[in-house]
């Protein structure tokens, strides 16, 4: 799997939701290779959308399309001048991957000082973490290829998104494992209103 991570302020939330209808009714029938997407607006108007393909090669192809180039060339509007893109060769999927039925996903953003520990650590984890978080319905975590990671994991809602943090504090040497490869802070999105397709 592919992934590619679109990122920015949003300044006007209603125009590119507008968009996104636009393209799943106009561009994705041509997409080949076009898995689904997850993404939303922060309450601050910060936006992140993962998109994911079968291939890069899919990914690449897709952007070569005159109405891609059309549609982002509008759809872009919608952003301030900050946009950025993280094209992702290697994506993780952890207990299950991605769930559309998920109440509310937070975005995690950071770098690993080692990526291919943070891979085994998150894989050995699964089953520990599953029992301790109920609440949590899946992650996908996108490698960015610069020592740069996008973390999606997806709650059954909020409220027990919340609920489950306290209990992580019951458990502190199972958080410490999990950040122990990760260099500095993390950035947090909290799609309060997750965007599926």
């Amino acid at each position: 799997m592919f992934v590619q991570i679109i990122q920015g302020t949003v300044t006007d939330a209603d125009a590119l939701q507008r968009s996104v209808e636009r393209w799943r009714k106009e561009i994705k029938p041509g997409a080949h290779g076009y898995l689904g997407s997850t993404g939303g607006v922060t309450p601050d108007g910060r936006g992140v959308t993962m998109v994911r393909f079968e291939s890069e090669a899919d990914a690449q192809a897709n952007s070569d399309r005159a109405e891609q180039a059309a549609w982002w060339n509008e759809a872009s509007k919608a952003f301030g001048d900050d946009v950025t893109f993280h094209n992702c060769t290697e994506v993780e999927s952890l207990l299950g991957g991605g769930n559309n039925s998920a109440g509310f996903v937070q975005v995690l953003q950071g770098h690993t000082n080692d990526q291919a520990e943070m891979r085994r650590i998150g894989i050995a984890s699964q089953d520990e973490l599953h029992a301790l978080r109920p609440d949590l319905q899946g992650v996908v975590v996108a490698f960015h290829g610069d020592g740069g990671f996008s973390q999606f994991l997806y709650f059954s809602s909020e409220e027990a998104a919340r609920v489950g943090e306290k209990a992580m504090q019951d458990k502190p040497e199972l958080s410490e494992r999990l950040r122990s490869t990760i260099d500095g802070d993390l950035t947090f999105f909290d799609l309060k209103k997750p965007d599926f397709d």
